[in-house]
């Protein structure tokens, strides 16, 4: 009985537990499965970690040539986004979560993010991935109200068409105010716009309209980004405003630069492409371009040295890039991307607008990088730029190579120290008297 009863236990236990020979030959099938694919992982690590073809290499090294290749970008404007605010004082912005009307349902036309009016929506993406941003609104400087006006394009002839930006603008204003408190406690007085358009928050591209419909009544209290300046009283400037350069693509910059000549040659001695009418008195009764471009066109057009052209053309930073003047006239308003294109592209900018205010001028040294030439005297254009060729147009072209100069004019998706967010960023910092936290902080 004893001895049967010991089967049954062994019986019992293996019933229990598995029979121990299957055990074992599981338990060592297992170790070989396991050897065999540590081997396999480690043998296609060592092939991976010493392949001499690594993509991601060949794609950061031909990155890094391409940028330094035509000194655009060199390694002062490689800059890592900025980490702490406490290099703009400790700034702090906070952007309101708008429906999507108010924003991002223009962008389902790609024009949107890349035409000249397009610093609303690079200034808007460049401040969400920023580190001034906050979450908390109570611990805001300043509110960002982020409202794209400049994206209802013309079917008839493509251009922005702003009749709707006061109604677009007053209805968020309208929104924010009933929904939160930080409007109505400073009158909007630390909130952000942004206008970029030909006149500003004046919302209208012919100056005596435009002068006439003035700023809005609900925004003159609060902090307009514009292109708009001039450096004498103006109706669509009686706001708390920032001046701003018109939006140019890096991008498109960038491919620009690779494609030019490899030698630096510019064939080209004066370079202008766009509208120059003959008969200036278009169909409003009004004189495009203060009949300047026409005086251009009257002057030069048969001038062999002046490369003139009436008509659109989609590659033309090509011939900016190839030329050594660059004409930058008004058109209906005084600034324009020309202006921009010139300075980053290296053509000396030739500025033919009266009063004009340029963009950041303690960081861009204008007056070392571009020609100024009197709206009176652009029949005099010729004898001008003569003059400068044959004395300091060499001094001229060494200052608009400054890095500093071009990467302020520039606005990138992610903010870079000294690029034009960060220009705009560095501005607010001086205007921090308008901070409801900073002045309730110092009170207290």
């Amino acid at each position: 009985m004893v001895r049967n009863r010991g089967f049954y236990v062994r019986m019992k236990l293996l019933h229990r537990h598995g029979r121990q020979q299957d055990k074992n030959y599981c338990y060592t099938y297992f170790k070989w499965v396991l050897w065999l694919s540590l081997a396999l992982y480690f043998f296609s690590s060592y092939l991976i970690s010493n392949n001499p073809h690594k993509p991601s290499k060949i794609t950061l090294s031909k990155f890094k040539s391409s940028f330094v290749s035509r000194a655009l970008f060199d390694n002062t404007t490689l800059k890592q986004p900025i980490k702490k605010a406490a290099l703009l004082n400790d700034l702090k912005i906070y952007i309101y979560d708008l429906p999507s009307k108010y924003n991002s349902d223009w962008l389902s036309n790609d024009r949107c993010n890349t035409h000249l009016f397009a610093a609303e929506v690079a200034i808007h993406r460049a401040l969400m991935n920023s580190d001034v941003r906050t979450n908390d609104p109570f611990e805001a400087d300043f509110f960002f109200v982020p409202v794209y006006v400049s994206c209802n394009f013309s079917t008839v002839n493509g251009f922005p068409a702003i009749g709707h930006a006061r109604p677009l603008l007053a209805s968020a204003v309208q929104l924010i105010s009933t929904q939160m408190p930080f409007w109505n406690r400073s009158q909007g007085s630390d909130h952000i716009f942004v206008a970029s358009h030909d006149y500003g928050a004046c919302f209208h591209a012919m100056e005596d309209v435009a002068m006439a419909d003035g700023i809005p009544q609900f925004l003159k209290k609060s902090i307009i980004l514009q292109t708009f300046g001039v450096r004498f009283g103006h109706p669509c400037q009686e706001a708390e405003n920032v001046l701003i350069p018109p939006y140019v693509s890096p991008a498109r910059v960038q491919s620009t630069l690779e494609t030019a000549p490899s030698d630096g040659r510019r064939d080209i001695w004066v370079f202008f492409r766009g509208k120059m009418e003959v008969h200036p008195k278009n169909i409003s009764g009004r004189f495009y371009s203060k009949r300047v471009r026409t005086v251009i066109w009257e002057t030069y057009s048969r001038d062999r040295r002046f490369y003139l052209r009436r008509h659109r053309f989609a590659g033309y930073q090509s011939e900016i890039v190839r030329s050594v003047f660059c004409l930058c006239p008004l058109g209906w308003a005084p600034w324009s991307p020309r202006l921009i294109e010139s300075v980053v592209l290296g053509c000396v900018p030739v500025i033919v607008a009266d009063g004009i205010r340029l963009p950041f001028p303690d960081v861009v040294r204008w007056p070392e990088i571009s020609l100024t030439v009197a709206e009176k005297d652009v029949g005099k254009l010729g004898k001008i730029l003569e003059h400068v060729a044959a004395s300091n147009l060499s001094t001229i072209q060494k200052n608009l190579w400054d890095p500093s100069n071009r990467q302020a004019l520039l606005f990138n998706s992610q903010i870079q120290q000294g690029d034009a967010t960060w220009q705009v960023l560095y501005t607010l910092t001086q205007k921090l008297d308008r901070s409801f936290r900073r002045s309730r902080a110092s009170a207290e």
